[in-house]
């Protein structure tokens, strides 16, 4: 990662030591993809990521808000009224979201166990939008503070894309709102985030350039500005004659028609490539064209940051076709005078749910996408090219449609020496929204960011654990168990467990009294001047011994009861009813487990992060419990679902276990460590056997897998003869004369296996 600056170290404290909102804004530039995947990978807390669009969930690896949340399309109105509607609007209201809107219990699983949620390109999210995202996940957690009690992570430029709302909608919003933006929803004006702005542009080192843009950005752009931007004004710069420049244009049909020509004009043969879908990975969200039209010589832009250790490309960076194959694809760099051949990039469609012995929300691989991360790039649109860096481009921004798009277009470039203007810039519309600048006003001074951040830390840790040791809500739950008993009758197969349950719920009950006392001596240690961390950590310690016990049996009473339950039939009901009660307790376990090490951290004066607040103990918690649990069952000679298909199951089949992060190459190779097949690999991982095969090529490159392992002796003998004073950079005419002999993965595995 880039030298983290003073902003993104605080963001990254906000997030893991308090429970306080942020909006993380910055330029273009300045890193704000680069700190989200340092958050999704260090904070301890349940994680959701979420964007307004398909593609912006795709490239954040989240899911999209109205999916997430089950929202419809269509505007919405913050209370309970009913809405009229007309042919060409459609209004939702609280009254209507709770009327229609079945959520799965996945969805709901994952909202009531979520802490953090992020919002990527929060520029584009309308007020209204938000608004039904609190409603929706205070109703699904039954509490009726600001987004249930999660956490929020707002990310994104203001400057950049705005929201969109038709004037028919507006004028029926605007009764309700002042303006569109998020920080303009009723949830935001009443529970503003901690505002904190990257400054540190990495994209930039021009200072003149620097000014120009912040100024433009800042609504005071200057004559001396436009004179300085004006300079590289060359109406008539000839495009074809000098190769490497894209052009920036403001609408769509312009650029795909600038693009469609110039490949047009390109003499040779045109060769189409098709991407490799496996699983569910609906067309309106494909991250790039699902033809890849290419002829020798296009131009072409990559989409994605080679996450190799070689680190040839980044999204935005240009290049031209230098050969090409129905399998192989050479791209070469002049002004670096290095050719590499184009890897597939896979992209997946998840979704969210929460592992059922650690209660931690994870990602389950829906479908992938696996295609060449490139683009015909004589022209995109301003729009498009939101978060790529371009080393020359040409602007056409003669018709800025947009406040902003100015900004957008020109921060794209690294430096003033690869700018063409092809037609002067002029003053009118280019200014930013106003309401976007008095927002802005709100940014955190770092005085204000350090006291805000020992204050929250102080009040994190207080809360963490008097929530902790708060059981009155799981009691109830208890309570609510133990009376469902009374309802049914006597000679139901669930009454013959009323004692069982009665005996449970007085275990819990017992355990208020004292755990209320607890909490009252934490708020007096906590509502001092100078809080004694150590004092706090020996009361923690000595809590932590007195209430494990008895709650750490509760959880192997009812997995036991569910063990039993499991070979009983027709008590679908009883068991679900079981389940609920066992998350919640082991949660309550798992937490005051969380706590003790909580507390460590903090008295040890460490970060608060995922890797402090785990442990085995914490990983392996149920997993060590049902083991031991069907040990007894087989002491007892009791048959064990797993030995006996006859046996009545009420568990759902469990979905492939989520994929930890880790790389895509990394995750094959531990399935081949566990002498999992390539076919095998290929169905666990939800790709095709041509994606597996090119983590082999890596893996064989990088010496973690001998050739010999995958290759059978009679191909490498083939090969061997094949490559012999084989010198071409592509393997393409080797193909031709060999390709009855191995295929083209066989080939370039072998060639890997030669550097």
């Amino acid at each position: 990662m880039q030298t983290i600056s003073e902003a993104a170290a605080y963001t990254l404290r906000f997030i893991n030591q308090t429970h306080r909102s942020v909006f993380l804004t910055g330029k273009a530039g300045t890193g704000k993809t680069t700190l989200l995947r340092e958050i999704i990978q260090t904070t301890h807390k349940n994680t959701v990521v979420v964007a307004p669009t398909g593609i912006a969930a795709l490239n954040a690896g989240g899911v999209t808000i109205h999916s997430m949340f089950q929202l419809p399309f269509g505007g919405f109105i913050p209370d309970n009224s009913s809405p009229q509607f007309s042919e060409s609007t459609k209004f939702e209201t609280k009254a209507t979201l709770r009327r229609h809107f079945k959520m799965s219990g996945l969805k709901k699983s994952v909202i009531r166990n979520m802490e953090l949620l992020i919002i990527d390109e929060v520029s584009m999210l309308r007020a209204d939008l938000l608004d039904a995202m609190d409603y929706m996940m205070q109703t699904v957690r039954k509490k009726s503070t600001a987004f249930g009690g999660v956490q929020v992570l707002y990310i994104g430029d203001l400057l950049q894309l705005p929201p969109v709302i038709r004037d028919e909608e507006w004028r029926t919003l605007k009764t309700y709102y002042k303006g569109k933006f998020f920080f303009h929803s009723h949830v935001v004006q009443q529970h503003p985030p901690l505002y904190i702005e990257l400054s540190k542009i990495f994209r930039q080192t021009d200072d003149t350039f620097i000014s120009v843009l912040n100024n433009l950005r800042n609504n005071q752009i200057s004559q001396q500005d436009i004179q300085t931007l004006n300079q590289y004004v060359k109406p008539d710069f000839d495009l074809k004659g000098n190769k490497g420049y894209i052009t920036l244009t403001t609408h769509n049909n312009k650029a795909d028609s600038m693009n469609a020509q110039a490949l047009e004009d390109l003499e040779g043969k045109l060769v189409v490539y098709e991407p490799e879908i496996t699983g569910d990975f609906p067309d309106k969200i494909f991250p790039v064209e699902q033809r890849l039209q290419l002829k020798l010589g296009a131009q072409i832009m990559f989409v994605k940051n080679d996450l190799s250790f070689d680190k040839h490309y980044f999204n935005g960076k240009m290049g031209v076709i230098k050969s090409l194959s129905s399998k192989e694809i050479l791209v070469h760099f002049p002004e670096e005078n290095k050719t590499i051949e184009v890897e597939k990039y896979e992209w997946q469609n998840i979704r969210y749910k929460v592992d059922e012995t650690t209660k931690e929300i994870e990602e389950e691989v829906l479908g992938t996408f696996v295609h060449y991360p490139i683009k015909l790039a004589w022209a995109i649109t301003v729009h498009k090219s939101q978060g790529l860096t371009f080393d020359k481009a040409a602007l056409d921004v003669s018709q800025v449609f947009l406040p902003g798009q100015a900004y957008v277009a020109l921060s794209r470039l690294r430096s003033l020496e690869g700018l063409i203007l092809l037609s002067p810039l002029r003053m009118n519309g280019i200014s930013n929204d106003q309401d976007v600048m008095d927002y802005s006003l709100n940014k955190a001074s770092d005085s204000f960011l350090e006291n805000a951040l020992h204050f929250e830390t102080k009040n994190f840790i207080h809360n963490y654990l008097i929530n902790t040791f708060d059981w009155s809500d799981l009691a109830q739950e208890w309570r609510n168990h133990k009376f469902s008993y009374n309802e049914k009758s006597e000679i139901s197969e669930k009454s013959k467990h009323a004692v069982w349950a009665k005996k449970q719920t007085e275990v819990i009950e017992k355990l208020l009294d004292p755990s209320k006392k607890f909490i009252s001596q934490l708020n007096k240690l906590f509502g001092q001047e100078t809080v004694d961390l150590n004092h706090v950590s020996e009361r923690i310690q000595a809590a932590f011994s007195y209430f494990l016990k008895p709650m750490d049996d509760l959880v192997f009473e009812i997995l036991w009861k569910l063990e039993e339950v499991k070979r009983i039939k027709k008590v679908k009901a009883f068991y679900d009813e079981l389940i609920v009660l066992e998350e919640l307790q082991t949660k309550a376990v798992l937490r005051l487990m969380k706590a003790k090490l909580l507390i460590e951290t903090v008295v040890a004066g460490e970060t608060i992060s995922k890797e402090k607040l785990t442990s085995s103990d914490v990983k392996n918690y149920i997993s060590r419990k049902t083991e031991a649990i069907q040990n007894q069952f087989k002491e007892l000679n009791i048959t064990l679902i797993e030995d006996d298909r006859d046996v009545e199951r009420y568990t759902a089949k469990k979905s492939k276990t989520a994929v930890p992060k880790k790389s895509t190459v990394q995750e094959t190779y531990e399935l081949w460590v566990e002498k999992k097949s390539i076919e095998d690999i290929a169905t666990i991982r939800v790709l095709t056997k041509q994606t597996i095969y090119s983590h082999f090529v890596k893996l064989i490159q990088t010496k973690a897998v001998s050739i010999s392992e995958v290759l059978p002796e009679d191909k490498m003998q083939d090969l061997a003869i094949a490559f012999a004073g084989y010198k071409e950079e592509s393997l393409n005419t080797m193909m031709e004369k060999y390709g009855h002999k191995f295929s083209w993965e066989e080939a370039r595995m072998y060639k890997a296996s030669l550097n």
